[in-house]
């Protein structure tokens, strides 16, 4: 698929207020600073269309974009190490799970993990209750660009080998890096086959 158009929506903090669901949505989600904002502009190719920002935590909406006029990307507020108080923390996660277990038209969400770290409990509980709601997700690695090969081989296999504890099948994995373009193509070819199952979804 090849991304023509990429125009903002809406912005709120309520699954409520969505757009209809009218066409297939995919949802993009990860820890504060995973790099969230740089790959939905480098799979847009849109420089600007996502805010990218040095300070983590900027994102603190529901944000809806319009692709190709045939789907909605959605960025969501990320989680963990953004500076902000408890009863904001409490919000965003009401905000997320509302949306993530009530929005009929989510096909898929992606789950951003930064390739440089090791696993993260905060990342493995998440999955762990998205496999528990039935929400349908992939795994994206970012920043995979830092790293070099054999490095970046080390920690993705040891991901799987700590997932492969508790899960008896691993989600799909992409391996990305948004300052190279590395698996967009891949995320993108991903969405265009999955479109067309949206109409028996609903």
């Amino acid at each position: 698929m090849k991304i023509k158009t990429a125009e903002f929506v809406i912005s709120n903090t309520d699954y409520k207020l969505c757009p209809a669901p009218k066409m297939a949505e995919y949802a993009f989600i990860g820890r504060s600073n995973v790099g969230k904002s740089s790959l939905i502009n480098a799979l847009v190719n849109h420089k600007n269309l996502a805010k990218t920002s040095g300070k983590p935590g900027k994102t603190q909406l529901i944000n809806h974009f319009s692709i190709n006029k045939a789907w909605y990307l959605v960025d969501l507020p990320g989680f963990g190490f953004a500076k902000i108080s408890k009863k904001m923390r409490a919000e965003f996660h009401d905000m997320i799970s509302e949306y993530l277990i009530n929005r009929t038209n989510l096909m898929c969400l992606f789950v951003l993990i930064d390739s440089r770290h090791k696993p993260q409990a905060i990342d493995q509980e998440f999955m762990q209750w998205l496999a528990e709601k039935g929400i349908p997700f992939v795994m994206v690695f970012t920043k995979t660009d830092k790293l070099g090969k054999v490095a970046l081989a080390k920690n993705i296999g040891t991901y799987k080998v700590e997932m492969q504890k508790t899960w008896e099948e691993l989600p799909q994995i992409f391996i990305t890096s948004a300052e190279k373009k590395t698996g967009m193509q891949e995320i993108a070819d991903f969405i265009e086959n999955l479109n067309p199952q949206f109409k028996e979804i609903i």
